[in-house]
Formats: C-alpha cells, structure tokens, sequence
C-alpha cells in the first residue's frame, strides 16, 4: 500500500471521483478472502438484498476482531485518503474539524458518536446479481472516500457486473461510468459527494455507486469503508 503512487491516486480521485490502484492483493489472498464467505464466525450480520430492493445478491460486514488483511488495509490506506478527504474539505470551506491522520483516531469520532459496528464486508453474487446505486452512509459520521477489491477475474470468473459510478451535478443530466478493473486491484471512490471547479469556487457534486447485472458465473469483493456504523 506505501508503495502506491499516491499522487496519482488523489490527482484521478479529483478529477473523476474514482482511481484504480495496480494490484494490491495477491490471487492466494482473493482465495482466502473468499473461502471467508463461508465462515459464519466471522461475520456480525448478512444482508440479502432483495429483501430490502437494493438489487439481488448478499453481503456480510466482518465483526470484530477484523480479519488481520482486512484490518491492514483498512489502517494503511486511511492515512493517504486523508489527506485527500482533507484537501477536499479547504476546497469546499467545510468548517468541521478535519480527518486525523491514523485510522485508530477517526475511528474514536465515530465510537463517540454511537458509531460501533465496522463496516468491512464481503460482496456476493450469482448470474443475475446486480446492486441498486446508493451510498454507504450509516451514521453523521462518514469518510468521504471507501474502496473495493476485485477478488476474482471479470470475463473468466464473471461475465457483466460492472462497477458504476453516477454523478449527479445540480441542474444537469446525471453522468454515468463505468469504471474497470482486474483482480486484486482497488477501485478508490467517493463515498458521496466530491468537490468540482465551478465559476464560482468549488461546488460540491453528489456520486452514487452500484454493479451491473452479472450475466455469468460468480463475482466476489471486498469493500472497505472507513467510518463504522450504528
């Protein structure tokens, strides 16, 4: 993670509302987290989404402790995206305090707040699957930046079920893409809002995310938010 070109990152998270990472996790590290999936112990809660019409697949944050890999990417990105959280917040005079530098202290914010639960979790879906664009907000405290890891390879292990981003800009026609990635790579995103050069100074531009309809085999992620949860 230290070894990413961290400019480059925050540069593409200014620019598009998104990045790539070259590949972060092994292949052998995809497989265990997916072999993960299957260990209840594991886990604090499973969502299945068509029960709430967020779309048709499942998905189950970790409990604590976290899984150490989980953990560690957790910890040793924050400190970067803090950064750009907090260049964001100058741009958009965003008067609340800024984002401390290690997660461990953020995470203290959001416990203050009543926001206890992590919020790691593992993505699931079959031929069919698809989630709905939302936000993952769950409490007044939120990062405004979250990852997620391809753990198997589109066109071998899946078919479809692309990553989407859409922005919606105030008084325009909403803008969508579709942003692609391998296996083990990170796509690095905003959480909800990002700022945008206007006439004026910057404005702030709401970004909802979702995937695509899978239209074969099986896709799995991991998605790393930063805030915890109620």
């Amino acid at each position: 993670m230290a070894a990413l070109d961290w400019e480059a990152v925050g540069n593409s998270l200014c620019e598009r509302g998104h990045a790539v990472t070259p590949p972060i996790l092994s292949p052998e590290e995809c497989i265990s987290l997916v072999a993960m999936y299957a260990e209840a112990s594991r886990f604090r809660s499973q969502i299945v989404m068509e029960r709430y019409r967020f779309g048709v697949g499942d998905y189950k944050y970790f409990g604590n402790p976290l899984p150490e890999i989980v953990s560690s990417l957790r910890t040793s990105a924050y400190p970067h995206l803090a950064k750009v959280a907090n260049h964001w917040a100058d741009l958009l005079g965003d008067e609340r305090p800024r984002f401390p530098p290690e997660h461990e202290a953020f995470l203290r914010i959001c416990h203050k707040a009543g926001q206890i639960k992590p919020t790691p979790l593992l993505l699931h879906y079959e031929a069919g699957g698809y989630n709905c664009l939302h936000q993952d907000i769950y409490g007044e405290i939120a990062f405004p930046l979250q990852m997620v890891f391809l753990l198997g390879q589109p066109g071998r292990v899946w078919e479809g079920g692309e990553f989407l981003l859409v922005e919606q800009q105030p008084r325009a026609q909403s803008r969508a893409e579709v942003v692609h990635a391998d296996q083990g790579q990170a796509i690095i995103f905003t959480t909800r809002h990002r700022p945008v050069r206007g006439t004026r100074g910057y404005y702030r531009v709401n970004l909802k995310h979702g995937v695509s309809r899978v239209d074969r085999g099986t896709r799995y992620t991991l998605g790393i938010i930063f805030h915890d949860a109620k």
